[in-house]
């Protein structure tokens, strides 16, 4: 079994009765998800031409995610046996185990692919709005309601998961939902990395091409990579992203409701749900009490939303706290006896209300820290991404240099608010580490409050932006309409960025919560193997431990480095193709030439798929292969390697990547030069750089450093079982580390001999005539 509890935890009575509420709190946020759906397609949706265009966008996304869900359908087949072959308590729950790691899957998917949906028919309704007088307003509210659809899908259809096993399993719930996170975090992962690498393959590719080579705007119908662009941004950040923060959804309760049934008995099962229930209901009154004001900037308006729904979540949490809980641990019903970790870190102490709801405030202010953190570093309003504009008056490289200074910088800052977090929820619990890793988990929960908001704020990005895309390829826009559009595309840009660095913040919290498992999990595996004396071996000055982290650290630069090396290589099959097509289709700059847009969705779609499976493979049988060939403390500190390099490497990608896309905003406004100056291609150059770190790379590592941790939480007792006690079996483990590290490297090396498909007539140097 990967978790372990105290006594049997058995969930009737109230608590029965209060997690029925949850799961109907639940179905309301779909009825919610339904209804903000319909508010979005009654509105206008402009010409015939605009109509055509967002068809094609339409047709493209829905194409590639189909293919995707394919692919990754023969993955969560064989997870699906692999699991059925882990060890649990018993049968049932091995099976249900894999049932539900397939309802997560398929949650993730839905997420995705729904959000997906409304969000490429919502951009031409975004255009058509701002076409009309006074159009702004409505404009941005169109965009927010189709991210709350999205943020409502997720809360409902995380809380129904998670509610439902907790009704039907009870105690057994815990290593149920091992399997339901596991399920959303592997296919969320998938998601990520190839809607990311599709995305900023056309992007980059159309706009080396079309903005650079050939001077002309970035929608521009001419470019044969702008249908697919905006079929990237769709993907990627509204399915990618979509699918990335219902994972952290997903896999922050399994880790809250595993160490919950340990630290709080069948209370712990019920007050980790309730938390998000509550931030369900928080996220709706978001949405509703905040309106465009005339004349207001528009990120101003979506702060306001986030703040207003995280002030009510945190009082609503605190009353909730002292409500349920008891004041005392001697109260609690389910906490019969002691375990293995009260032997060896001390018997809870303290008011448990106090401790869970001053957990959840952390969680909720992280949340609020972060947000004005990363909206400094990457607004196009503050002195970061000014100074990074300034920069493109002598040239790309000092553009690049300082894109690269703000995302070092940014990382170390936002690292110190994460960090804070956890180390002020973790001193809660005081000398029982139980407590005190339950009450990071609860942090994460207190986070999770915030989940609907932040999906708002962040599919109103890719729905502004192709809004804009929309406008320009149609021409049919005003230029006050166009001007409108401009200005939510830049406010898009911004909430992307705050909204990934709430998700790695969340990614964060969850892995730490689920490391704390992981160690649960291993010290009473060695209890019951008779070998606690191995315990020494977890301190930080054993070999073992350090080279673990090494390792984990190693994963975070290699997963990066192949992500960032596929953009690269399906972006230059994208310049070939683009440039071929303005070399050998006539009239295409005259605007009499129809250019072949599906050519370059096909390169794209193949290079995406294709180059998915390599970081994939990496992520699942990285921690295997250390676990098994090195020990269970080596695999700890694994982890922790990966957690802490993962943490600043995805914000110094996310952060880096969003100055330099905003610093090209603020020239495309008509500083430094304005469009087509020297400053522009400069900022052009660092954008180009920046694409695919915040939307590939670093967006990926969130689901990486979870999937690592599920992983090795489901194969903690196995490696412990087999290099210890009664059950050893060192040919076994090692046999299983070398096929691990045999696919790892069969797959990175496969993944190296790949190239682009340029063509064979075309020189990299040539460009087009």
């Amino acid at each position: 079994m990967a978790g372990f509890h105290p006594a049997a935890v058995e969930v009737s009575g109230g608590n029965l009765v209060l997690v029925i509420v949850v799961a109907l709190i639940a179905l309301g946020a779909l009825a919610m998800a339904y209804l903000f759906r319909s508010e979005v397609l009654a509105a206008g949706e402009g010409t015939a031409n605009m109509k055509n265009i967002a068809q094609a966008v339409q047709e493209g996304a829905d194409a590639y995610l189909q293919r995707q869900f394919r692919t990754l359908a023969i993955f969560a087949g064989v997870a699906f046996f692999v699991l059925l072959a882990l060890p649990a308590d018993d049968l049932t729950v091995r099976i249900f185990r894999s049932v539900f790691f397939i309802v997560g899957a398929v949650f993730s998917a839905a997420v995705g692919y729904l959000g997906m949906s409304l969000a490429v028919r919502a951009n031409l309704r975004v255009a058509a709005a701002a076409n009309e007088p006074g159009g702004r307003e409505p404009a941005m509210r169109i965009g927010l309601r189709t991210g709350a659809m999205v943020g409502m899908l997720t809360v409902g259809l995380g809380l129904l998961g998670a509610s439902l096993v907790v009704l039907f399993f009870q105690d057994e719930a815990p290593d149920v939902l091992e399997g339901f996170g596991f399920g959303a975090a592997l296919l969320a992962m998938f998601m990520r990395v190839g809607g990311g690498i599709f995305t900023k393959a056309a992007d980059v590719g159309a706009d080396l091409v079309g903005k650079v080579e050939q001077n002309i705007p970035e929608d521009d119908p001419r470019n044969a990579a702008t249908i697919a662009d905006n079929v990237g941004d769709n993907v990627g950040d509204c399915a990618g992203m979509a699918a990335d923060l219902f994972e952290s959804y997903a896999v922050t309760l399994v880790a809250a409701l595993i160490l919950g049934s340990q630290a709080f008995g069948d209370k712990g099962l019920v007050y980790p749900l309730l938390i998000p229930a509550i931030g369900a209901l928080t996220a709706v009154a978001g949405v509703y009490l905040t309106k465009p004001k005339v004349g207001e900037p528009g990120l101003t308006t979506i702060n306001r939303s986030f703040y207003l729904s995280a002030g009510i979540a945190a009082l609503a949490s605190v009353v909730l706290s002292f409500v349920y809980l008891p004041t005392s641990f001697a109260d609690f019903e389910g906490l019969a006896g002691s375990n293995t970790l009260e032997l060896i870190s001390g018997q809870p102490e303290g008011n448990p209300a106090l401790i869970a709801s001053v957990a959840v405030v952390i969680g909720i202010v992280m949340a609020a820290g972060i947000l004005a953190l990363t909206g400094y570093y990457t607004g196009t309003e503050y002195k970061p991404v000014k100074d990074v504009g300034r920069t493109s008056l002598t040239g790309a490289a000092t553009v690049i240099l300082s894109g690269l200074s703000v995302g070092f910088e940014s990382a170390v800052y936002t690292t110190l608010v994460i960090g804070a977090a956890v180390f002020g929820a973790f001193l809660l619990g005081g000398a029982s580490l139980t407590i005190s890793l339950f009450a990071v988990a609860l942090a994460g929960c207190g986070l999770l409050t915030t989940v609907g908001v932040i999906v708002a704020m962040d599919t109103f990005g890719p729905v502004s932006d192709n809004a804009q895309g929309v406008a320009e390829m149609s021409g049919d826009v005003s230029p006050e309409g166009a001007q409108i559009l401009t200005e939510l595309d830049a406010v898009g840009n911004t909430t992307k960025a705050i909204t990934k660095g709430i998700a790695i913040a969340t990614a964060v919290l969850a892995a730490t919560a689920l490391f704390g498992s992981y160690a649960t999990s291993s010290i009473e595996a060695l209890d019951e193997a008779g070998a606690l004396d191995e315990l020494t071996g977890f301190f930080v000055f054993d070999p073992s431990v350090l080279v673990g982290v090494l390792l984990g650290s190693a994963v975070v630069f290699l997963f990066s480095g192949l992500a960032i090396n596929a953009v690269a290589r399906a972006a230059a099959a994208v310049v070939y193709e683009v440039r071929r097509q303005f070399r050998e289709i006539p009239g295409i700059m005259e605007g009499t030439g129809r250019p072949e847009y599906g050519k370059v969705v096909d390169i794209v779609t193949r290079d995406s798929l294709r180059e998915l499976i390599t970081p994939g493979i990496l992520a699942v049988f990285a921690p295997v292969a250390v676990g098994f060939g090195l020990g269970v403390t080596a695999l700890a500190g694994f982890l922790a390697g990966a957690i802490g390099t993962g943490t600043l490497m995805a914000v110094f990608l996310a952060n880096a990547g969003g100055a330099w896309d905003n610093a090209k905003k603020l020239v495309e406004d008509g500083n430094h030069g304005g469009k087509g100056s020297p400053a522009h291609e400069a900022t052009i150059i660092g954008d180009t750089v920046g694409d695919p770190f915040k939307d590939t790379a670093g967006p990926a590592i969130n689901p990486l450093i979870k999937v690592m941790n599920l992983v090795s939480l489901l194969i903690a007792s196995a490696v412990v079982s087999t290099s210890v006690g009664e059950d050893e079996n060192d040919v076994l483990r090692i046999l299983i580390a070398l096929v691990s590290v045999a696919i790892i490297a069969g797959a990175v090396y496969v993944s190296k001999q790949r190239e682009s498909n340029l063509g064979d007539d075309v020189p990299l140097a040539d460009k087009p005539v």
